[in-house]
């Protein structure tokens, strides 16, 4: 019998907070026909996108990213959270559910017309990919994808990333937070 992606993902309950079911994808990351699976399936939806980076959204992003880089033969470039690049960087600040964040992106990363896939592992509430791509849109480039493993509906992620003009992939999704 074949394996569905969900069948990969372990639930957590309670984690990070009561009343959260934390959908954890470094089971789907370290099985090899999961990885495999998830990664396939990505590379399929975007071939004929005539892609030209992957960008990856830290930190499951880049696991997935670079594979999916990896097996169209492009580059990827790490977005990252504040601080942790090494050169000249751009920022843009988000909300968080208490708080806010920020997310950085090389300044001479991606070239302008440039077409970009954005990678992570799960859309929420859309915050950080939403981020990612204004980064990516402030170099000029255009985010022409973004791809999830997981979407949770519930929280709208993906209506924000669509209200923003960028096709949504999402290879699962699970009710509820």
């Amino acid at each position: 019998m074949t394996k569905d992606i969900r069948d990969y993902i372990r639930t957590i309950p309670d984690f990070p907070h009561e009343g959260i079911l934390f959908r954890d994808v470094t089971t789907l990351f370290g099985d090899a026909q999961g990885l495999r699976l998830s990664v396939d399936l990505i590379v399929e939806a975007c071939r004929d996108k005539a892609i030209d980076k992957v960008a990856g959204l830290e930190a499951r992003g880049f696991i997935l990213g670079g594979a999916v880089a990896h097996q169209l033969g492009l580059g990827f470039v790490p977005i990252r959270k504040a601080g942790k690049l090494p050169g000249a960087t751009i920022s843009e600040h988000y909300a968080l559910e208490y708080g806010t964040a920020t997310m950085e992106l090389h300044d001479d990363a991606l070239q302008a017309g440039e077409r970009i896939l954005l990678v992570d592992d799960l859309i929420a509430t859309g915050g950080t990919a939403a981020a990612g791509i204004k980064l990516v849109e402030r170099l000029g480039a255009q985010v022409v994808q973004a791809s999830f493993i997981i979407d949770l509906p519930d929280l709208k992620g993906r209506d924000v990333v669509e209200k923003m003009g960028v096709p949504v992939q999402v290879l699962c999704a699970f009710e509820g937070l």
